[in-house]
Parts: structure tokens; sequence; C-alpha cells
């Protein structure tokens, strides 16, 4: 009896397993078949592959500069994530291990600020890009999100798991500080950096309301902002955005594929 309840538990198990799996990859297989019909079709709720693919992705390709977009949306992504990772963690690495009597007053000031909701901050930050007359350039982009009070955040409660031990014994050895950092630290966390590598790519290159304000002309467009274009004409083609909406979830696709077994040790803390 115990046996076929427990059959009937870990087989309803999953089935709500299977429920949730379909639920949350249906609206992206979705997509994939929308890039493969017509408008029309994907208005009627065609669920079948069709014969419009090609049409489509000429059409997306002939939207834009396709070349240029992707070198501004991998430039800020990339350069972006490179220099938040290393702001992050060194302001994270810096509270943890530098004791001083208003680390955590200045520690939770920080905190503090994360409920400060973004339009609040638009209008102050724009003037100050516009007052050192970097309004339409990557740094205007790159700049404010750096120093990433959330990324600090997670740096600094990864660093409490990072042996003393080790640099201790580094110190003995006659490494300075910043050796400690480059050559003991960073490869020790390196699952924590590969968490924080996806987190911060995922956010610069979804991002959307900031750089549509300083981004003011089509050369220093990234493709968040024309696959939005798309959307804007009053007949729009949902196959060509289908295109578009696949392309923009790609990268970030495949740097959590090739990083996701370091994600999760990141996610769980794990030091090697």
């Amino acid at each position: 009896m115990s046996k076929s309840l427990a059959l009937i538990g870990r087989a309803l198990t999953y089935l709500a397993l299977s429920l949730a799996a379909f639920v949350s990859i249906f609206p992206f297989f979705w997509m994939v078949l929308g890039t493969t019909n017509t408008s029309a079709d994907i208005i009627r709720g065609k669920t079948t592959p069709g014969g419009a693919l090609v049409d489509n992705i000429i059409k997306f390709l002939n939207s834009f500069d396709i070349a240029r977009v992707l070198f501004n949306s991998f430039l800020i992504a990339g350069l972006g994530t490179v220099l938040t990772l290393l702001v992050a963690s060194l302001a994270g690495y810096g509270f943890e291990v530098f004791r001083s009597r208003f680390r955590e007053k200045i520690f939770g000031g920080m905190l503090l600020m994360l409920s400060i909701p973004f339009a609040a901050l638009m209008i102050p930050l724009f003037m100050m890009m516009a007052s050192f007359r970097i309004i339409n350039t990557y740094q205007a982009v790159i700049l404010p999100g750096i120093a990433s009070i959330f990324v600090i955040f997670y740096f600094r409660q990864a660093t409490k798991a990072f042996p003393s031990e080790l640099r201790d014994a580094a110190r003995i050895d006659g490494l300075k500080e910043w050796q400690i950092f480059f050559y003991v630290y960073m490869p020790v966390m390196r699952s924590t950096y590969a968490a924080a590598t996806i987190i911060v790519f995922m956010a610069n290159w979804n991002s959307y309301l900031w750089p549509l304000i300083v981004l003011q002309t089509n050369e220093m467009k990234t493709l968040t902002l024309v696959v939005a274009t798309l959307t804007a004409g009053y007949t729009p083609d949902f196959g060509v955005i289908m295109v578009g909406a696949i392309a923009a979830t790609l990268p970030t696709l495949i740097i959590f594929f090739l990083l996701q077994r370091r994600f999760v040790e990141g996610m769980l803390g794990a030091v090697k």
C-alpha cells in the first residue's frame, strides 16, 4: 500500500513538473514557430511551422544596419559586464575584508539606495551625462551601471565564504593586497564571477529605458531598441518581430548555457 502511494505521489510530482515545464517553454516554442509564419498566420494563432522563415529573416536584416546594431549591443553589454564585475567585486571584497568604524553604515546606506526607483534617477542622470557632454555615446549607457549596488552586495556575501587562510598565507608569502585580489581571490571565486556574469550581461543586454533616453541616433541603437521599433507601425509584421525577439534572446541563452554549471555553484556559494 505504501509503495502504491509512493508511486502515485511520484507520478503526480512528475505530472506537475511536466506541466510547469510546458508552461515555461511554450512561449519560447511559439515564438520560434512564429518566425516561420506570416503575420496573418500569427494573428490567427497558428501553432504549426510555416514557410515564411526566409522572408522574415530577409525583412528583419533589411530593416536596419544589423552589423552596426549588433556591434553596439555587444560592446555595451560586454564592456559594461567586465567593468561592473571588476568594480563590484573590488568593492565587495573591500567591504568584507577591510575593517573600519563606518563600514557598516556606508554599506547600509548603499543598500538603502536600492529602494530608490530608477524613474526618480533618470532626470539627474541625464543632466549629469549632458554636463559631461557624453549624451549619445557608449559611455553614457555604461557608466551609470558600473557600480551596481546589488552586484556589490552579492560579491560581499560571496566573499564571506572566501577562506581567510588563503589570504593570510598570501600575505606571508609577500603578496600585496592587489596581488591577492587578482591572483588568489579571483581564481578561487570563479563560480561567483560566472554567476554574476550571467546576471550582469543579461541586465546590460536587455536594458531598454536608459539606452532609449541617451542614445538619440539610429547609428547608436542597440538590438533591444530596434526590435522595439518594429512594433511601432500601424501594421506591424509579427513574423519579423519574432525573428528579432529570437535574435535578441540567443546571446543570453548562449551565455547561460556556457556558464550554467558555474552559475549554480555561484548561487549556492561554492568556493573551490
